[in-house]
């Protein structure tokens, strides 16, 4: 049964960062997102479903040197720096398990330890031996939505 799961997961975040792929080829952290967030805006807001236009997370929600796991988009929000918001594919590289938290800036994989910079999406500790995609991702009235 486990490899079912792992299949579905793997399948999930191939769908949701097949398109930021091409984007990534140069391997740098200008492929994630990033802006400058102004203001904060009401907590708790509800994924919508994966798509282009999902409203993945407030900006007031996603701590400064940690980030918001968007479960449903397969997508986590990060927040490097005051003010630095950036997405990347919530799928961990090593064996497509669901990354588990961020702190202090890193994204943490509960399967097997593996840990991804907040800031670029890069390992910082395998077993995982490639980066996270970037994710599409705007700031637009104290909203992180995916937008691609």
């Amino acid at each position: 049964m486990d490899v079912d799961r792992r299949l579905v997961l793997q399948v999930s975040g191939i769908a949701v960062v097949g398109g930021v792929v091409a984007a990534c080829s140069s391997g740098g952290s200008t492929a994630a997102s990033s802006a400058t967030a102004g203001g904060g805006a009401a907590s708790g807001a509800a994924p919508s479903g994966g798509g282009s236009g999902t409203t993945l997370a407030q900006v007031a929600d996603v701590p400064v040197g940690g980030g918001v796991i968007n479960a449903d988009a397969a997508v986590v929000v990060t927040q490097p720096e005051s003010g630095t918001i950036k997405g990347f594919s919530a799928i961990c590289t090593h064996q497509g398990c669901l990354v588990g938290s961020v702190e202090n800036n890193e994204i943490i994989c509960p399967c097997h330890g593996s840990k991804y910079s907040a800031k670029d999406g890069s390992v910082i500790n395998g077993p995982a031996q490639q980066p996270l995609a970037a994710a599409p991702i705007t700031v637009s009235n104290g909203a992180v939505v995916l937008t691609g």
